[in-house]
């Protein structure tokens, strides 16, 4: 990946530097531009403290916007540019990216003035509670790929076309999905975060690309260590609740499948998840995190369920 910063003003700021920007310090205004293989939602959609699957949550919900079908392969990555501004309280950044063939596929459309997405992203850094930092981000996205429209695949299984329906059982045709959403994190004392975020996309389109939500609402906690004397440790709580569309419901009701759900039938209720982790420094760069998540109606199915999900990470640093 390629990235340039052009300064606009003289004073500057320190960056944490990573495998995405390599620079020990930025200009406070600038410019940034990147070009290559990247993973979108490094760059959008992030929140410090529910978007690190290594440290902290991994519900898919979670991490990121579910209903945010963000460009990427089957492996969560894309190639493309982005753009970004920054100034002091404020910042906009903007990303053109190349989409898959089919739904979480491995191969990208190289002809993007066909097949293309677009995420577009604004920035507040200022807190709802005055005198507390914060972050409010207004993100929105347009993907234009050869997807299919859960109606049309209906239309197909009620004029027995099909006897089942199936989303891609149709010629290659460029449609369009798009989506909005709202992330908000808010420091409540010192070490205690809270954050939240909203996510619709027109469900009548095929979800493609990252997960198969029309409509999400998150909210949940994360705590730093340093309150119980173990300033390398992290601990958080979130609740999710996701559903689809009417299209999407009816869809899978009538035995269709998407690239993640599908059983034949659906009984359907929102899927609302609890889950909670603990992340403890062990050694050095050593880390080990118990997690557990408990899911009511998994699959947007009232007849499954309820699960509970436990997890344990080891993450290691060099």
């Amino acid at each position: 990946m390629i990235h340039k910063v052009f300064a606009l003003s003289k004073d500057k700021v320190e960056n944490d530097r990573s495998f995405l920007s390599l620079f020990p310090e930025l200009p406070r205004r600038r410019l940034e531009i990147r070009f290559g293989k990247f993973s979108t939602v490094d760059f959008f959609d992030q929140n410090s403290v529910g978007s690190d699957t290594h440290f902290q949550f991994c519900n898919w919900t979670v991490d990121n916007n579910g209903a945010y079908d963000y460009a990427a392969d089957t492996r969560g990555y894309t190639v493309g540019l982005t753009a970004e501004y920054e100034d002091r309280n404020w910042g906009f950044r903007f990303a053109e990216a190349l989409m898959p063939k089919v739904a979480n596929g491995i191969d990208l459309v190289w002809k993007p003035w066909q097949v293309h997405a677009e995420s577009w992203e604004y920035e507040l850094r200022r807190g709802i509670l005055p005198k507390r930092s914060g972050v409010v981000r207004l993100l929105a996205f347009t993907n234009y790929a050869n997807m299919g429209i859960y109606r049309d695949a209906v239309a197909q299984f009620n004029e027995h076309v099909v006897p089942v329906p199936d989303i891609t059982n149709h010629p290659w045709h460029i449609t369009r999905k798009y989506g909005f959403g709202i992330n908000v994190e808010q420091n409540l004392t010192r070490n205690l975060t809270a954050f939240g975020r909203f996510g619709w996309n027109n469900g009548k389109t095929e979800s493609f690309a990252y997960t198969e939500v029309d409509q999400t609402f998150a909210g949940g906690l994360g705590a730093n260590g340093a309150m119980w004397h173990r300033r390398f440790d992290r601990a958080g709580v979130a609740v999710v609740t996701n559903a689809i569309c009417k299209d999407h419901q009816i869809y899978l009701a009538d035995g269709g499948k998407g690239f993640l759900l599908g059983d034949g039938a659906l009984n359907y209720g929102r899927e609302n998840i609890v889950e909670t982790y603990y992340t403890a420094h062990v050694w050095r760069g050593l880390y080990a995190a118990p997690g557990l998540q408990h899911i009511t109606n998994p699959g947007y199915n009232r007849d499954r369920g309820p699960v509970l999900i436990p997890s344990f990470r080891v993450h290691t640093e060099f």
